[in-house]
C-alpha cells in the first residue's frame, strides 16, 4: 500500500513509519517544510495548505499529528494549542480527502480520553463520552473529520490509550522514578490505567488500514490497575515500589493532565478484536516485561 502519515515524527509515528516501510509499504510524510524527497509531502495547517494531487495515488492517510498533551502545564493558551493543533490537521485532511484526493482510508488519531473518569464500569465503543477538558478535546477532534465520512471515506478513530515503552509516552518519566526506587501508586492506585504496548500499538494501526472498521476504536490491550502497573514495574527491574504519590500533588504538579493520571478509564478493545487483531502483550506482567528488557526503538 502506499500510505501518508502526519505526525510521523512523533512518539507513535516514529515507530510506525519505520514498522509499515519494514512490511513492504511505500510510507510518505507530510512535512512542515520544504519536501527534501519523494518520501516527503509539504504541507501547513496552520494556512490550509496541502497539495490534493501530492495525495492522488496513496491508499490511506494516518494523522497522528497534535502537540503533546502531557509535556507541559495545560494554561488556557496550551489547551488553545492542543485543540487547535487537533482540528487545523484533521480539518485540513478530511476537507482534502473528500475533495477526492485519492485515499479512502484514513485512521485518525484521538484518545481514550474520550470518556472520562468513569471509574469500574466498562468502556466499549458505544458508552458516553465523558465531561472532562480532553473529552471534549476528543468530541471536537472526532467530529473534524465529518467531510470525509460524508464523502464515502472510511474514517476510523484511534481512541489510543496509555502507550507503554520505555523511550516515550508516560513511562520515560515513570520508569526512571520506578528504577530509583522512588516509585509507587499515583493517587488511590485503585484507577484504571487503559495500556496498549508501542509494539502492539503500530501493530493495530497497520491492521487497521485494510479491515473494513469505522468509527471510533479502542486502542488498548489490557485495562489495570495504577497500583499493579506500578507494582509490576517495580518487580521488573527490583526495586520498591513504595513511595505513593498523593493525588493533590499530582493535582499540583500536572494541573488539569492530572485528570488522565488519576481518572479511572476501564475500556474494552470490542471494535479491533472483532476486527481479528491479536495483542502480542495481553497481560501487564508481559507488556512490562518487553518494555523493561532493552529492545530497538525507532526514531529516536
Amino acid at each position: 500500500m502506499r500510505i501518508v502519515v502526519a505526525g510521523s515524527s512523533g512518539f507513535i509515528g516514529s515507530s510506525l513509519v519505520p514498522h509499515l516501510r519494514a512490511a513492504g509499504h511505500d510510507v510518505q510524510r507530510l512535512v512542515r517544510r520544504p519536501a527534501r524527497s519523494a518520501e516527503e509531502i509539504t504541507w501547513d495547517p496552520s494556512t490550509g495548505t496541502l497539495d490534493a494531487g501530492a495525495l492522488s495515488g496513496a491508499d490511506a492517510v494516518v494523522n497522528l499529528a497534535g502537540v503533546n498533551v502531557g509535556d507541559r502545564r495545560l494554561t488556557a493558551a496550551r489547551k488553545r494549542e492542543v485543540l487547535s493543533s487537533r482540528l487545523q490537521t484533521t480539518e485540513l485532511l478530511a476537507r482534502t480527502l473528500a475533495a477526492d484526493a485519492g485515499p479512502q482510508v484514513l485512521l485518525q488519531a484521538s484518545g481514550i480520553g474520550a470518556y472520562g473518569d468513569r471509574g469500574e464500569e466498562l468502556l466499549d465503543e458505544r458508552a458516553a463520552l465523558g465531561s472532562t477538558y480532553f473529552a471534549g478535546v476528543v468530541r471536537d477532534w472526532e467530529a473534524a473529520t465529518a467531510p470525509a465520512e460524508a464523502a464515502g471515506v472510511r474514517v476510523a478513530h484511534l481512541r489510543t490509550s496509555i502507550v507503554l515503552d520505555a523511550h516515550g509516552g508516560a513511562l520515560a518519566r515513570l520508569l526512571p522514578l520506578v528504577r530509583l526506587g522512588l516509585g509507587g501508586r499515583l493517587g488511590s492506585g485503585r484507577q484504571f490505567w487503559s495500556w496498549i504496548t508501542l509494539h502492539d500499538q503500530v501493530r493495530a494501526i497497520e491492521h487497521l488500514l485494510t479491515t473494513p472498521v469505522s468509527g471510533p476504536v479502542n486502542m488498548l490491550a489490557g485495562a489495570t490497575r495504577n497500583a499493579e502497573v506500578v507494582a509490576e514495574l517495580a518487580a521488573a527491574v527490583h526495586r520498591p515500589a513504595v513511595l505513593p504519590v498523593p493525588a493533590w500533588a499530582l493535582r499540583l504538579v500536572l494541573g488539569d493532565f492530572s485528570s488522565e493520571v488519576l481518572g479511572s478509564v476501564r475500556a474494552v478493545p470490542d471494535a479491533l478484536q472483532g476486527s481479528g487483531f491479536h495483542a502480542d502483550h495481553t497481560d501487564i506482567a508481559t507488556a512490562v516485561a518487553w518494555v523493561t528488557r532493552e529492545h530497538p526503538h525507532h526514531g529516536r
